[in-house]
């Protein structure tokens, strides 16, 4: 009888091991593939396909900025804002991020300010709004309204693309052009392009 007990009380705890086991191993994530993620150089040529990409991004920014920088527009610092750029391609390009990195580049070189751009003005809008309505600052220390700079000029693109192809082959060729406008007067006051040719065979 003794024997029977000892018997019953093993089996009863590699059951609840078992379980356990069971249990935990379903709780637990599984992966199911192994992937090397390798980190690369973020100025690499890229040459994986011929579309637009990060190299042609860095590429047209560079060109414009160290353009513009050489420009004497730039003598007393203005205030600029960002306009669109218009994408006559047949393919998606994140027109904004180009924008972005021309904008981040003039930025650091203390050259140019840089007003809200229409897209970003509701943002500003709703700050001063919340400081001057809420009754929650303190008077001195609130952002007065109608003390926005105003932008003298606008930076605006452009770009577009001729894609040849045969049976052997693809050539893209791209085109940015960008214009600094007057705000005031809604003339042009600078403007550079900048062509990037590919070709890759099939």
């Amino acid at each position: 009888m003794k024997h029977n007990r000892v018997v019953l009380a093993v089996a009863s705890s590699l059951l609840i091991t078992m379980l356990s086991s069971c249990s935990s191993s379903l709780s637990q994530p599984t992966e199911r593939f192994s992937r090397a993620t390798n980190y690369g150089d973020s100025k690499a040529v890229e040459t994986l396909t011929n579309e637009f990409g990060s190299t042609d991004l860095q590429m047209i920014a560079e060109t414009m900025v160290g353009s513009l920088l050489e420009d004497p527009l730039l003598t007393d610092r203005p205030v600029m804002t960002l306009g669109s750029v218009k994408n006559k391609t047949s393919e998606y390009i994140d027109t904004k991020s180009i924008m972005n990195s021309i904008q981040t580049q003039l930025v650091k070189s203390r050259k140019v300010k840089f007003a809200r751009s229409a897209d970003e003005m509701d943002q500003g809008v709703a700050e001063l709004q919340r400081q001057n309505q809420s009754g929650l600052y303190k008077e001195q220390s609130k952002a007065k309204v109608g003390n926005m700079t105003a932008a003298q000029y606008s930076l605006e693109g452009e770009i577009t693309s001729i894609v040849k192809q045969t049976d052997k082959a693809k050539d893209v060729f791209y085109k940015m052009t960008l214009t600094v406008y007057s705000v005031e007067e809604g003339t042009v006051e600078w403007q550079e392009e900048k062509e990037i040719r590919k070709t890759s065979k099939k």
